[in-house]
């Protein structure tokens, strides 16, 4: 091949190769802009004065005195709602029974929209559900909650297909005392909710109240930690030693064949067949704890990020120069101190490679740790009480919000914020591991 050649296809290989670096850069902004920009509405967001009442409420956050002046200034704008309700119950008792009936269901919908709206009217007696104490707490949600007072869902099937239709709840209350609800509403719901701009911080560090209609993460973020770390205690050793052993203490030959295409295999070996088997084995065959507990979800996940990181220790082993190991051997070292002082130093940029990717892995995996580790609602656990005790988790909580949740749609913030914070945990440990890899390669090339 004549030089002219060779420099055009080194320069074809470096165009492709910038163009597949642009490509994948694109792919992340893709995937991650929306979870970035969603996931953030979890640390900031417009909150009204029912968030303010709640923090101070349950975590006693705020300054008294100014919440009790807000509150007198918001009632004194909310109570034309209640007044205007009550001259209707009042006028709706005289009509005559076939006329009231026409009227009770659409105000009993009007009532319980108002009640989700602002919360229970100051007279009534107070619910038992937190989430019926208070009305909405985020301004996004109040806004959808004050459409919902404004407007009744009907289904329009002229067309054939059912078409979903906005009708004004004013229109059939017309000539009514409750008439003039409907637009008072509308034009003073920034004086009813006091909406403010709010930093959330400690959606990090609060756990939840009321299946996550409230407070934080705190427990499925530490309890993500906890398995994460666990996997990583178990599974590096293991690795580590098995790499070695075949690299440079196992005689080549059919077994040892045999071993690497099982262990290759599997890496390949779907997640879910190691949450059974960590039931099977950890928790009704060996019994590490009498039910789901961290220690056994670590261990499955171990198993889980094990093949991987055998053979990337083995290949980072491997690609350590022959050279290395004849000349420790050549001034008396023996095989063991060889390898510890001389071998393993020189692939430990590659083997943290290997961690860095099963540790990703481990942290966002579901699957394994339904069985054997994952609840949906827990409190955060102390250190001593791993071995014992389940934890929440994000993988499973951002799974179980999504999917088995009665109000999915009003702890979408809930959602996003638990996937932003996933993908920030990866990110960090990642990060971390990188950052090691680099002083380590530093500290091997000075």
């Amino acid at each position: 091949m004549d030089l002219r050649t060779r420099k055009l296809l080194d320069k074809s290989f470096s165009a492709l190769g910038v163009i597949a670096i642009l490509f994948m850069a694109l792919f992340l902004v893709v995937i991650l802009a929306p979870i970035i920009a969603k996931g953030s509405g979890a640390f900031i967001f417009r909150g009204t004065v029912e968030y303010r009442k709640l923090m101070f409420d349950i975590w006693n956050r705020g300054d008294e005195k100014a919440l009790a002046e807000e509150m007198q200034i918001v009632a004194k704008a909310r109570k034309p709602v209640y007044e205007m309700m009550d001259d209707f119950r009042r006028e709706l008792a005289a009509m005559p029974s076939s006329e009231r009936r026409k009227y009770r269901r659409a105000l009993n919908d009007v009532e319980k929209n108002i009640e989700n709206l602002l919360g229970p009217n100051p007279d009534d007696r107070e619910p038992v559900l937190m989430r019926q104490r208070y009305g909405q707490t985020r301004w996004d949600m109040a806004r959808k909650h004050l459409k919902d007072v404004l407007y009744a869902t009907e289904w329009d099937y002229s067309g054939g297909m059912g078409v979903k239709v906005y009708v004004p709840r004013q229109d059939f209350f017309t000539g009514t005392s409750i008439e003039e609800l409907f637009p008072y509403i509308e034009e003073n719901i920034d004086a009813m909710m006091a909406p403010r701009l709010t930093l959330y911080l400690r959606f990090l560090t609060d756990d939840s109240r009321d299946s996550h209609f409230f407070g934080g993460i705190w427990p499925e973020l530490l309890g993500t930690i906890y398995l994460t770390l666990g996997a990583m205690l178990f599974a590096v050793p293991m690795g580590v030693i098995a790499a070695i052993y075949f690299c440079e203490y196992a005689k080549q030959g059919l077994v040892i064949s045999y071993l690497r295409i099982c262990i290759t295999t599997l890496a390949g070996v779907p997640s879910i067949v190691f949450g059974l088997f960590g039931l099977a084995f950890f928790l009704n065959t060996i019994r590490v704890s009498e039910s789901k507990s961290v220690l056994a979800g670590s261990l499955t996940l171990a198993l889980l990020i094990l093949p991987t990181i055998i053979r990337a220790s083995e290949e980072a082993i491997m690609a350590v120069p022959s050279t290395y190991k004849e000349a420790a051997l050549s001034l008396g070292a023996g095989k063991w101190r060889t390898v510890m002082t001389v071998i393993l130093p020189a692939a430990l940029p590659g083997i943290l490679t290997g961690i860095v990717i099963s540790m990703g892995r481990a942290a966002g995996e579901t699957a394994p740790i339904i069985f054997t580790a994952a609840v949906s609602v827990g409190k955060a656990l102390n250190l001593d009480e791993v071995f014992t005790n389940p934890s929440p988790a994000l993988p499973w909580n951002i799974y179980n919000l999504c999917t088995e949740h009665e109000a999915v749609d009003q702890i979408r913030h809930v959602q996003f914020g638990m996937v932003f914070s996933l993908i920030a945990v990866v990110l960090f440990l990642n990060i971390t591991a990188i950052v090691v890899r680099a002083r380590v390669q530093k500290n091997l090339r000075n």
